[in-house]
């Protein structure tokens, strides 16, 4: 397997380098299987929102990304989960962080957001939200 970075996924989704798309277009035409860890899809995203893409862009380029005969990354399963959480209003990096996170039993944090809307979907592991304490 082929490991890819970020810049590559990049140029692919956002074709704004028309010599750098085109060749990252042959290189996922070749009969080679790619994989990208978490962290560059974590960073992708980043990228999209940063270049303007909406929420739905990113959700599609993602999923097209994921369709691709020839392109499995590492925790296949768990950035399928973020991706529909990012779908719903997640924040993606902490829809990333929980799908990761699934097979645990708690997840802790101090952000009442990310608590709120896991609980209201129902997504495990369970959000435990710490209380802030003002000194």
């Amino acid at each position: 397997m082929i490991a890819l970075d970020t810049n590559i996924l990049a140029r692919f989704l956002l074709k704004d380098d028309a010599v750098q798309c085109t060749q990252v277009c042959e290189l996922l035409n070749r009969p080679e299987v790619y994989t990208a860890p978490p962290t560059v899809i974590l960073e992708l995203v980043w990228v999209l929102e940063t270049s303007d893409y909406t929420r739905a862009e990113v959700s599609q380029g993602l999923r097209g990304l994921l369709g691709l005969p020839n392109f499995k990354p590492h925790s296949f399963e768990a950035l399928f989960y973020a991706i529909k959480w990012y779908e719903s209003g997640m924040d993606f990096g902490d829809a990333l962080h929980l799908a990761l996170s699934g097979g645990e039993q708690t997840f802790v944090t101090f952000d009442k957001a990310l608590g709120k809307i896991a609980t209201q979907q129902g997504i495990l592991p369970k959000v435990q939200v710490l209380r802030r304490i003002s000194k």
